[in-house]
């Protein structure tokens, strides 16, 4: 570990092997894992379906170069479109890559206009990556603090807020583009009012700027729908995938519709690693178990028997806390900082976390099955129950 940058505070345990939604670390002890690796693996791990396609892509071709036509890139284009609604799609590596790309298509779309400044409008409690411009549009102090300056044409409101939207629609007639999470993750598991996308949509119709949906984290089924924005009946311009995409093979997607879909030319961006066979197949496989196995109904199913399970065992604490989410994605936001139930949770062999201080947050993997989720909630439960006992009573 010595010759490893010192980026993250990793927890002491390593795992070596994984079967649905448990691990088991280097010493054989095996943990429930209801994280799936930050949403990124929907399936569980080592789903056989995905093994055996990445083996034989494998042995087949891994990588040629955006140079050239690449089959399994246009066939998830393709299905991606369908799914999705929207036009086209461009691949890379990562969520910060696909917003980065995002961020480009609107500065794009705003010079196109005349535009010599395009500005933004990103939200409070907002994470969208690391690279500078995603950084920027991130909405922590603390993730940004340290790397100033940050970049220009960025301007940030309240999530869940239309009336500062309409503000600022009003004072800068440089808005080209709003850019939020769906549901938001870093920030807390906070999800808006019914009517807030369908507001979002209007206010970008009539002032002829761009909608670009970041579904990194709750995108691919992590709702209980393909994408979270179905949920609100309206279809943006721009909406950015990753994480649970490619389920632990790294790959992002940049997808457009309508005036956006055709304002990259070739030359205007570009991924060496984006899009390759072997990554596309990863994503391809997701995909289809995700439609075989039925697993967008099971993420509602499970997801909605967890949370009625939480209250019922959390009905003590129910003037304290609350207790949000939607399909296998859900937050317990307690009335104190509670960090260190990360690692107590490690302890008994349960992985979870927690983020913006105070909301334990659950991913767990869409196929998770009614006992698994049982046993989440009882431990999860009972964690919270002695935190708060010992701090509060």
């Amino acid at each position: 570990m010595s010759y490893l940058m010192n980026t993250y505070a990793r927890l002491p345990v390593t795992f070596v092997r994984g079967e649905g939604v448990w691990l088991w670390d280097d010493r054989g002890v095996r943990y429930l894992d209801a994280l799936s690796g930050i949403a990124v693996c929907g399936l569980g791990h080592c789903h056989p379906a995905l093994a055996r396609a990445l083996c034989e892509q494998a042995a087949t071709l891994v990588h040629t170069s955006n140079l050239y036509h690449i089959e399994n890139q246009a066939l998830l284009a393709e299905r991606l479109a369908k799914l999705s609604g929207l036009d086209n799609a461009f691949f890379c590596n990562s969520g910060a890559e696909a917003n980065e790309a995002a961020i480009k298509l609107a500065r794009l779309y705003g010079h196109n206009r005349g535009i010599d400044l395009p500005t933004i409008i990103v939200m409070e409690r907002s994470f969208h990556g690391r690279t500078m411009a995603t950084l920027t549009a991130t909405g922590n102090r603390k993730t940004q603090a340290g790397f100033e300056p940050l970049l220009t044409g960025f301007v940030r409101v309240p999530y869940d807020d239309l009336a500062a939207v309409q503000h600022v629609a009003a004072h800068n007639k440089n808005i080209v583009a709003v850019l939020l999470e769906t549901y938001q993750g870093e920030g807390g598991v906070n999800f808006p009012q019914a009517s807030y996308l369908q507001g979002l949509r209007h206010i970008c119709d009539q002032n002829e700027w761009l909608l670009m949906l970041d579904e990194v984290q709750c995108g691919l089924g992590r709702t209980g729908k393909w994408f979270a924005f179905q949920h609100s009946d309206i279809l943006p311009d721009v909406m950015t995938l990753a994480k649970g995409l490619g389920s632990g093979m790294p790959i992002g997607a940049c997808l457009a519709s309508g005036k956006a879909a055709t304002l990259f030319n070739p030359g205007n961006h570009a991924s060496t690693f984006g899009g390759n066979p072997l990554a596309c197949r990863a994503a391809l496989t997701t995909l289809e178990v995700i439609e075989r196995e039925a697993l967008l109904a099971n993420a509602v199913t499970i997801g909605d028997f967890m949370r009625e399970r939480f209250r019922q065992r959390l009905q003590a604490w129910q003037d304290v806390l609350k207790i949000r989410g939607q399909g296998m994605m859900m937050g317990i936001e307690l009335p104190i900082a509670c960090g260190e139930l990360v690692r107590e949770a490690l302890e008994r062999q349960l992985l979870i976390n927690v983020t913006s201080e105070k909301v334990v947050r659950l991913l767990p993997a869409l196929n998770m099955q009614q006992a698994e989720a049982e046993q989440v909630v009882a431990q999860t439960s009972d964690l919270i129950d002695r935190f708060l006992t010992d701090r509060l009573k």
